[in-house]
Order: C-alpha cells, then sequence, then structure tokens
C-alpha cells in the first residue's frame, strides 16, 4: 500500500513535468502591446505596519472595509475597535514602553500608515525614535509585541515581546535593492 502511493506521487510528478511547456519566447508576435488602464481600481489591502491590520481588524467585510478605508479616515472609525481588540489581547493593559495609554496607542496603529521623519533615523522603534520610517532590519513584529504586551517598562509578559526570529536569514545587500536573493 505504501509503495502504491510512492508510485503514484511519482506519475503525478512525472505527468505534471511534462505538461509544462515553458520556453524563454515572451513573444506572441503582436508588434504593439495595447495596455488598458480604463476601469476602476480598488485598494486591497493595507499594510504599512505588518501585522497591526491582521491582528485589530475581524476577517471578511470589517477588513475588507479597513483596507479600502482613506488613511485619513481611518484613526475616527477604527480606534475604539482597535481599543477593545488590544484590551481583549492584554486586559491588564495601563502603558507601554512609550508611555501610551490604550487609546493614545491604537489611536497611532488605527491610522494605518507608514511616517516618515526626514530629521531623525529611519527606524520603526529602536528605544528613542519610533514611527520614523522603517528599516530593512527592524524588527517590526517584536515592536509591536512589546508595545502590545510589554508594559511600562517594556519587560512585562516576557514570552510574548518577541517571535524570536532576530534578524533575516540572509544579509542583505550593500547596495540597491539591499535586499537578498530569495535562493
Amino acid at each position: 500500500m505504501k509503495s502504491n502511493k510512492f508510485k503514484l506521487i511519482a506519475v503525478a510528478l512525472v505527468c505534471a513535468v511534462v505538461s509544462v511547456n515553458c520556453d524563454n519566447n515572451d513573444s506572441d508576435n503582436n508588434a504593439a502591446v495595447n495596455v488598458d488602464f480604463s476601469g476602476t481600481f480598488v485598494q486591497q489591502d493595507q499594510m504599512a505596519r505588518p501585522a497591526i491590520n491582521t491582528v485589530f481588524i475581524a476577517a471578511g467585510q470589517p477588513k475588507d472595509d479597513f483596507n479600502a478605508a482613506i488613511p485619513s479616515m481611518m484613526g475616527a472609525k477604527y480606534q475604539s475597535i482597535f481599543q477593545s481588540r488590544l484590551l481583549a489581547l492584554n486586559a491588564g493593559y495601563t502603558t507601554n514602553a512609550l508611555g501610551q495609554t490604550a487609546p493614545q496607542l491604537t489611536g497611532l496603529l488605527a491610522t494605518d500608515v507608514l511616517n516618515v521623519d526626514k530629521t531623525k533615523k529611519t527606524t520603526f522603534f529602536d528605544g528613542t525614535n519610533i514611527l520614523t520610517g522603517r528599516a530593512l532590519a527592524d524588527d517590526v513584529i517584536d515592536v509591536e509585541l512589546l508595545l502590545i504586551f510589554g508594559g511600562p517598562m517594556g519587560t512585562s509578559n516576557a514570552t510574548l515581546t518577541s517571535d524570536h526570529v532576530n534578524s533575516n536569514d540572509k544579509a542583505f545587500g550593500v547596495s540597491f535593492p539591499y535586499l537578498a536573493t530569495a535562493w
């Protein structure tokens, strides 16, 4: 029985490889490519701050509404939703390592934009600067966990303040685009 499963998998893989026809010829013999940009376009996702949308907005229509929202309108509409979710995640929340109360933190997070301050170091949070941009090596998830679960000193709930992924699996490059190759 076990060898039959392996044979079936092997046959399926061979069939898949044989049926794929790839070549380097991207030409469809069409000298002029007609690109049509007419129509209505809809924003599909807000992710300036990774995981915030995922954690604080419920799936389905609420998430669709949030993703389509105009950023300048987000804070007023979603701050209370974010706050109730924050307090559901951390019922003991008082202030975070930045001294922010629940309304202050959730007011900041509910407007899902990536702030940039050209006069300060670019960082998501480095202990002093917060949300002045985002550098490639910034550990965004750890910062978010620290602000949600770390308490006033950033030391509360130690097991909840890090995802324990402390660096990229490959070094960043020294020239643009700086990202490591996928493989």
